[in-house]
């Protein structure tokens, strides 16, 4: 997911949907994550109840969609794999 410099000017809305992304995956997932698969909405807004993240996914993701703003939705094997990836090259002592 990107990360900004420091001091760079991104509003609210622009920071939460470009760096969280939801998870696929139908009822097994949104089991096993107690509805938080549902990750840009529970970003964008914190203190609503897990049961309506998923009834608030559509209205988001066309917002997001009318307003050219970044909506990311992957399957959980991918998304693991992205996290692996990202540990394992910011780990990498040839790097430093």
């Amino acid at each position: 997911m990107p990360v900004w410099p420091e001091g760079a000017r991104t509003d609210y809305l622009q920071r939460q949907t470009a760096t969280a992304r939801n998870i696929r995956g139908g009822r097994v997932i949104e089991r096993a994550f107690g509805g938080l698969n549902y990750q840009i909405e529970h970003h964008l807004f914190p203190t609503m109840p897990v049961c309506c993240l998923k009834k608030a996914k559509p209205i988001v993701e066309q917002y997001c969609r009318e307003h050219g703003l970044a909506y990311a939705e992957t399957g959980l094997v991918e998304s693991y794999s992205a996290v692996l990836r990202h540990l394992a090259e910011v780990t990498n002592p040839s790097r430093q």
